[in-house]
């Protein structure tokens, strides 16, 4: 089933064209929405929860058009910002129990779902202490506690981990794999960084320029005539030059080959370079393509 459905959609800042004919469809599980700053990801975003129009083409979000039913979409779901402006002086577990009732919990309802959230994600102990005390990823995260508060069905996170350092963008992450995998909420998760969504997406949209370049389930994205990785003994560079001349790329790393192309084509040519070389195989395995080869083949 399709969370968001996008056909040809067309959105223009002016003489500005932020979107440029998107194509695409977002499923179950966890999806990186990836591309460069002003590729035109929060401008999606913002169409998906109804604050703006799209110029041409159509967006359907839960089966609901977010042009016409704007406030029936956004009580469907979570939103995380990527900047932040907390009121500093409120308390996270008040700011999390507001935005809670906002969403149409009842305000009984809204103290058990704004604890239960702040513990989710971490912070049930420093639930009652003034946002602007806590730190840059206590804050990120109370963000996230109110976008679920309200048990949406889709949330939305525009660059959850700004301004986080390793261990707290690792403990993010984590976070978000485990609402997406365990919570039952799907998750559209905006990002420029490659690692960060090929470590917790189940699927990709690859936007540029404005356009979708790539998308679909990430085992899909990079199958293909990925080639192979080759550990060998013996003259490195003389096997490589053979596997070159027949007209396939390489790249050498160490006692290493990692051979692009068709495996079968891959495979034969390795095979008789090494032969003729007199080298020895180590290792010899299938190539898995990277979510940066499935982005640079794309154009991103």
């Amino acid at each position: 089933m399709s969370v968001v459905s996008a056909t040809g959609v067309v959105k223009r800042w002016g003489a500005t064209t932020a979107l440029a004919g998107a194509t695409f469809e977002v499923g179950r599980g966890v999806t990186g929405l990836l591309g460069e700053n002003g590729a035109g990801k929060t401008t999606m975003l913002g169409l998906v929860l109804g604050l703006h129009r799209p110029d041409e083409g159509t967006l359907r979000v839960l089966d609901l058009d977010p042009a016409e039913a704007g406030p029936e979409v956004r009580q469907r779901i979570g939103y995380a910002p990527e900047h932040e402006a907390l009121p500093p002086d409120t308390k996270a577990h008040d700011l999390v129990r507001h935005l809670a009732e906002l969403h149409g919990i009842p305000p009984r309802d809204a103290v058990g779902r704004a604890s239960d959230a702040l513990w989710h994600v971490g912070l049930g102990e420093e639930r009652f202490r003034p946002v602007g005390t806590m730190s840059t990823g206590q804050r990120q995260r109370v963000k996230l506690a109110a976008a679920i508060a309200h048990d949406p069905r889709l949330l939305l996170l525009d660059e959850p981990t700004n301004g986080l350092d390793p261990v707290q963008r690792d403990s993010m992450l984590q976070l978000v794999r485990r609402i997406g995998s365990e919570f039952g909420i799907d998750v559209v998760l905006s990002s420029h960084l490659l690692e960060e969504v090929e470590r917790v997406a189940d699927s990709v949209v690859i936007l540029s320029g404005g356009t979708v370049v790539a998308a679909g389930p990430l085992d899909e994205l990079r199958q293909g005539d990925a080639g192979l990785v080759v550990d060998l003994d013996g003259d490195v560079e003389a096997v490589a030059a053979r596997v070159r001349a027949a007209g396939l790329e390489v790249a050498v790393d160490g006692p290493r080959l990692t051979v692009v192309g068709d495996d079968a084509l891959a495979a034969d040519a390795v095979r008789d370079a090494v032969a003729a070389e007199s080298a020895g195989i180590r290792r010899l395995a299938r190539r898995t393509a990277t979510l940066e080869d499935v982005f640079l083949a794309a154009g991103g």
